[in-house]
């Protein structure tokens, strides 16, 4: 594979694509430096739809991480990708399959059927809904609505944090730091339990953001990734951090879900129930 190839990944569901999703980021996440971009097709339920991805599947030699609970559709992306010598992961049919072989008992085979319209499940996209809204400093109204607020300097990590949280339930706000950026005056107004502040390593941060700038066809070295500048702006942001007194938590070779689990505990907050919202 050529240097800085990009990987295309396709994630194609009868439902919302969550779990494919899951399971192709927890994969590359042991892969730091490849270079990746995730289309996700949602809610597909017929075999002409179906052939159309799959037919741009093939142009761009993607990689394809997928959840059919129906076997017709299953065994088109399996006989599509053999022919076609592409690379493909089920995430669902054999997990099906390992139940059926305990219980002697069929699935169902009914895309969208554990979408239940609860309560959770509206949180959940309140909190969704939440985030997008209060990503990245947006609105600073948002610092006194938010059940968590999250800072930190560019990259490192605030906004898929921010999202995983929101996808159990939970209402995030996320706000950049930066030497030459003035903090709003919210943030002061926030009871500094429910702030948590990321930083990083400066070698970890600085490959992060030379991939950043490779993925934009921008040279790698730059202000951006400079050692020194990158070592200035988390000085920064850990002087802020004492300043409010909050959790600082280093992300360097963190996932995301270890993050979370470390926020959630220090906060004592209890996620929706993960049943309610599978793919």
């Amino acid at each position: 594979m050529a240097e800085n190839e990009l990987i295309e990944i396709f994630i194609i569901s009868d439902s919302s694509g969550e779990t494919a999703l899951t399971v192709a980021q927890t994969a590359v996440a042991q892969f730091p430096d490849l270079n990746v971009k995730y289309q996700r097709f949602p809610f597909i339920q017929t075999e002409s739809i179906l052939k159309g991805i799959l037919d741009l599947a093939k142009k761009k030699n993607a990689v394809l991480y997928y959840t059919l609970v129906t076997k017709s559709l299953t065994e088109q992306v399996r006989d599509f990708t053999k022919a076609n010598n592409l690379e493909s992961f089920d995430c669902i049919q054999p997990a099906m399959q390992v139940l059926s072989n305990r219980s002697h008992v069929q699935p169902a085979a009914i895309p969208s059927m554990n979408h239940s319209l609860t309560d959770t499940y509206f949180d959940r996209i309140s909190a969704m809904e939440f985030a997008v809204a209060y990503d990245d400093g947006k609105d600073p109204a948002g610092l006194l609505k938010a059940d968590i607020v999250i800072l930190g300097v560019s990259r490192t990590s605030k906004t898929p944090l921010s999202l995983f949280l929101a996808n159990r339930g939970i209402k995030v706000a996320n706000l950049p730091l930066s030497p030459k950026s003035q903090l709003p005056d919210n943030l002061w107004k926030v009871d500094p339990k429910k702030i948590i502040g990321l930083t990083n390593s400066p070698k970890v941060l600085r490959r992060i953001r030379q991939q950043r700038m490779i993925s934009y066809g921008l040279p790698a070295e730059s202000d951006y990734s400079d050692t020194t500048k990158i070592k200035a702006e988390l000085e920064y942001a850990d002087t802020i951090y004492r300043k409010i007194g909050c959790l600082e938590i280093n992300v360097a070779n963190k996932s995301i879900e270890e993050t979370a689990t470390l926020i959630l505990e220090s906060l004592n907050l209890e996620p929706a129930e993960v049943d309610t919202i599978k793919d």
